[in-house]
């Protein structure tokens, strides 16, 4: 366990300094972050207003066939959004791996050249999660834990997709297959842990929300309506950030083991053990 928490905070100061070295590269998960929010709503305001969707009505009975089409055109939009802007994050960071000194101009000129397999990839995660989302759905207790089981595997072998994407020329099947090739072939088949990123940026999580609830009772004992909302506003800015952080961590963290999965290197700032300390052979 100790030795899980102290790789995880290995990883997360070999991936910060990266982010140090780099800035900007909280640009791309604050831009994917705005764009699917813009999503959201273009999607499902006119959606609510028009009477296409009722608002808070999600019984199975009300979902028809147009329903689906609807949200399975959301995801795929979504997922465009979200894997574009990761391709330029990670592109970026492999730059800065190899080396470089990445733009936030470089990093979206690697997404435009690979937008038809992301567009691809988006198509397949897209319909992947609406399937999932279907089965659960119309599945007892049992049932949603065999598709919440589906689901960590689907994540599980897509996790290099995007790096994939950004270094070799292949469409979204193949870099579906290669990264699940990777991951099988350096870590074996069981996977012993999560990512130690996600360990450590739950834990900072925990802490920022049970010290905000504190200061919110705080601020709620002295009757002043402009503390309450100086520290609501306060709280959700941490969060904000803290999402902003860990989204880019994980991206730069991605591009390392991608090069350590690929090509045997992780560049100067993380080491082989490190990245390879993240998980356990079976």
């Amino acid at each position: 366990m100790f030795d899980r928490l102290s790789n995880s905070w290995d990883l997360v100061k070999a991936s910060a300094a990266v982010l140090r070295a780099d800035t900007e590269l909280l640009l791309f998960p604050a831009i994917s972050a705005v764009l699917s929010i813009l999503v959201v709503v273009t999607f499902f305001v006119p959606a609510v207003l028009t009477g296409f969707i009722v608002a808070g009505d999600g019984g199975a009975s009300a979902v028809t066939g147009g329903t689906y089409a609807f949200i399975l055109l959301f995801y795929v939009v979504q997922y465009f959004v979200i894997f574009f802007c990761n391709t330029a994050l990670v592109g970026a960071a492999m730059i800065r791996l190899r080396g470089g000194d990445p733009t936030v101009a470089d990093g979206f000129r690697i997404a435009a050249s690979r937008i038809q397999p992301i567009l691809g990839y988006a198509v397949i995660a897209a319909t992947v999660g609406l399937v999932l989302r279907a089965i659960s759905e119309r599945s007892g207790l049992l049932g949603r834990l065999v598709v919440g089981l589906i689901g960590l595997a689907w994540n599980l072998a897509t996790f290099l997709v995007v790096p994939v994407l950004v270094v070799e020329d292949v469409g979204p099947i193949e870099a579906i297959q290669q990264s699940a090739a990777y991951l099988k072939r350096t870590w074996g088949e069981q996977i012993a842990g999560n990512l130690g990123m996600g360990l450590f940026f739950g834990l900072i999580s925990l802490g920022t929300l049970a010290a905000g609830v504190a200061l919110l009772l705080a601020a709620a004992a002295t009757d002043s309506a402009f503390l309450i909302i100086f520290v609501a506003v306060c709280l959700l800015m941490a969060f904000v950030t803290i999402a902003l952080v860990s989204s880019a961590l994980s991206g730069i963290y991605a591009a390392a083991v991608y090069r350590y999965a690929a090509e045997g290197e992780t560049g100067a700032f993380f080491t082989p053990a490190m990245v390879k300390g993240a998980f356990r052979r079976k």
